[in-house]
Order: C-alpha cells, then structure tokens, then sequence
C-alpha cells in the first residue's frame, strides 16, 4: 500500500552561510521524485538541510504539507535522509543498522525484525543482515541506507548526492531501485544530485538552485528541452537537445 507524499514548500526561507545568503523560496510537489541541481557551492545541501531541521532559517517558514515544521526537531520532522557517506555504523551489522530506524535503542519486536528483514530483501540484501558495513560493498552500503529509510515509512525522503562514489553501473542500479521504491511508497523525493543523466531516468521534476536561490524550476522534460532556461543549460555546459 502506498504511503502519500507530502509537499515541501520553503517559503522565502532565508539562511546565511559562510556569509553568503540564501533565499529559497519553492514548493516541492507531494508523491513525486525531483532532482536538485546546480554548482558547487550553490546551497543545495543547505536547502536540504533547512527541510530536515538540520539548520534552521533566520526568516521565512519550512512547510511539509500544511504543517509549519519550522521550530520542529529533526527527529520529529515526517522526513528520512541518505547521505553520501551512508552513515552506517561499523560495528553494528546491516539488520542492526536498518533497525536504527525503528528504534534507536535497538529494542526491537518480532513485528519489527520482520520488517527488517522485508526491507533488505527489498533492497537485495536477503541473507545479508548479519554482514558488517565493512564487509559490504559501496553500493550495498546505500542499499542498507536505503533499506533504514523503508523501515522509517516517512512520506517525505531526502538524498544529498547517495550515489556520487558509486561507479557508473552500480549508479544505475540504484538510482533504477530509488525509481521503483518511490512508485511502490508514492513518497516526495528530493534528490541532490550532479548527474544529469540520474535526473533524466528518476526525476519528473527539476529544481536548479544558483547562489543560493532557486533559479529555475519545472518538468525535467522542460528543463532538459530546447526551450529550457539558458542559466541550466550553461550549468549543463551543453546544448539543450533538439
């Protein structure tokens, strides 16, 4: 059964790191995945953080659905996130690290083991849960990040650059997984991500943040297309296709 998604919307939610300001103001459509785009630097981990209540914004408001989630804990935010670096913890194995999500005590039910064990297999991990990170590869490392966020059930999920250590093939695995989890949850997904390629196979949306604002936004088709805006293209450092 599908879990709705929920819209993110960050209204002129303001944020000033380094020195440099940050403006965003944009709503994230409920139920689909969107790619967030842009150089280095540009604020789009920050504009993560800001949904995730890692950072708070010095003015403007943070909603999820019709809820001001502003003041509101990470912890108590209806979001999971996936980092780079997976954030697992070595010396717990992957059925350990999954159950993190449920329980941060580790106290877990028959109920909950079972849905563990639902997750890896999910994720092609069955058969994995006593497996260490370190006994694990890269991609089965975000497999296991991925598998935690499933068991958490959040109606919204965050990714900040999941795959960018992955070699190209393993790239496409689970950015195919990431496509069919979604379709199967009906989560909002908000993906940060330098691959152009990635946005083109997941996203049905696009999001393209330039110092520290949103620049452009619409349908990845949109966005990818002759007609899309000349700022992302230049970012692209290619020609729009025909």
């Amino acid at each position: 059964m599908k879990s709705a998604g929920l819209a993110v919307t960050l209204d002129q939610a303001a944020f000033s790191y380094g020195g440099a300001p940050m403006l965003f103001d944009v709503r994230f459509e409920p139920g689909v995945i969107t790619a967030i785009m842009g150089p280095s630097g540009s604020g789009k981990s920050t504009l993560l953080s800001l949904v995730a209540g890692f950072e708070t914004p010095t003015a403007g408001r943070i909603l999820i659905g019709d809820d001001d989630v502003t003041s509101t804990a990470p912890s108590a935010r209806p979001v999971s996130m996936i980092f780079q670096e997976n954030n697992l913890f070595a010396h717990l194995d992957a059925g350990a690290n999954v159950g993190l999500g449920i329980s941060p005590s580790l106290r877990l039910t028959d109920a909950d083991r079972a849905r563990i064990a639902e997750a890896l297999s999910r994720t092609g991990l069955a058969g994995m849960e006593t497996r260490l990170p370190g006994q694990l590869s890269g991609g089965e490392r975000q497999r296991v990040s991925l598998a935690r966020a499933l068991v958490r059930d959040r109606p919204v999920l965050l990714l900040d650059e999941p795959f960018a250590s992955l070699g190209p093939a393993l790239r496409d695995e689970m950015i195919a997984l990431l496509a069919e989890v979604q379709g199967e949850r009906g989560m909002t997904v908000l993906f940060v991500t330098h691959q152009p390629e990635d946005a083109r196979r997941a996203a049905a949306r696009l999001v393209y943040v330039e110092d520290g604002r949103v620049g452009a936004s619409g349908s990845s088709a949109d966005m990818f297309g002759a007609a899309g805006p000349a700022a992302f293209h230049r970012y692209l450092g290619a020609r729009p296709a025909k």
